[in-house]
């Protein structure tokens, strides 16, 4: 059974930074890519960004561009989301979702398996 499990959300004010995490079980991890959405009260869930699992090739949402960093360690079958000045905009839920699928991450549809989520607030 796979399971993947978001940790390190919070509360934090503008400027900020909080460090996501999201430990995976029940598949071939380093197989998989991995990919980070949101979802803010009443709108949509949103991509953020995407590490694939052969190559490490990352890819990120304009609006976080340059302010958040998508890395994994295959070893501990994690992703993980650093966010560096944070923005009330970023307030959400934050998932991760894995995909058996080495492009087209940026889109829901190519993922198989998703997380329960993490709240991020940010304070302004």
């Amino acid at each position: 059974q796979v399971q993947l499990v978001e940790s390190g959300g919070g509360l934090v004010q503008a400027g900020g930074s909080l460090r996501l995490s999201c430990a995976a079980s029940g598949l071939t991890f380093s197989s998989y890519g991995m990919g980070w959405f949101r979802q803010a009260p009443g709108k949509e869930r949103e991509f953020v960004a995407t590490i694939a699992g052969s190559s490490g090739i990352t890819f990120y949402a304009d609006s976080v561009k340059g302010r958040f960093t998508i890395s994994r360690d295959n070893a501990k079958n994690t992703v993980y989301l650093q966010m560096n000045s944070l923005k009330p905009d970023d307030t959400a839920v934050y998932y991760c979702a894995a995909s058996a699928r080495n492009n087209g991450l940026r889109f829901q549809y190519a993922y198989n398996y998703w997380g329960q989520g993490t709240q991020v607030t940010v304070s302004s």
